[in-house]
């Protein structure tokens, strides 16, 4: 009964996924209070080193502190990246992430059509599985 008195009080109403590397999640959370008020959860998740689990850190952001939250956080970012580091390739990541799905979407995609193709010689069922730690960054 108490899980389900946490999930009515804080129920969940958008989530946003970002993965950031082999090691590294964030999770974007909007959630409901029981009053009709809303707040953000921002949770970095982090495998550990020896395989074990994963550690988490999260931070609670309220509605009050939405604008300067976006404007410490925007300043900081641009700080760096057009004081400390400005010749730095900012999108290097993200075309290596876009990089990495497309190679994963065209072996999903052969795999399929072996599979397919395969379905009356092998009945077994085992696939191989992509896992996220199979990105080459």
């Amino acid at each position: 009964m108490d899980n389900e008195r946490n999930q009515q009080r804080f129920e969940s109403v958008f989530s946003k996924k970002v993965r950031a590397g082999k090691r590294r999640t964030y999770f974007f959370d909007v959630r409901k209070t029981r009053g009709e008020d809303y707040y953000i959860t921002l949770t970095e998740s982090t495998r550990r080193f020896n395989g074990d689990g994963y550690e988490r850190h999260k931070i609670f952001l309220y509605k009050e502190d939405f604008n300067r939250f976006m404007s410490g956080l925007e300043e900081a970012v641009n700080h760096v990246k057009t004081e400390l580091m400005p010749d730095y390739d900012y999108d290097e990541y993200t075309r290596r992430q876009e990089e990495w799905e497309a190679k994963r979407a065209e072996e999903n995609a052969a795999a399929a059509a072996s599979s397919t193709e395969s379905t009356d010689t092998n009945s077994s069922g085992d696939d191989e599985v992509v896992e996220e730690d199979d990105m080459s960054w």
